[in-house]
């Protein structure tokens, strides 16, 4: 389960950085807030994806 949850979210990161370079470089579509948001979900992934993969990979020191 945690390895699928993780499959989707590594996806859903890297859709929305493809969206961000995208909006990033039309100016004519440049929606400040709009990439400000999509770079906070960014960074949310990323930290449930550390949390997962922490979870997933044993404590080497323990």
């Amino acid at each position: 389960m945690l390895v699928r949850k993780l499959a989707e979210l590594r996806l859903e990161h890297r859709d929305l950085d493809t969206a961000i370079a995208r909006l990033s470089i039309d100016p004519n579509v440049s929606d400040e807030l709009q990439i400000t948001r999509m770079k906070k979900r960014k960074l949310r992934l990323k930290d449930m994806i550390a949390w997962i993969e922490s979870r997933l990979i044993p404590d080497l020191d323990a």
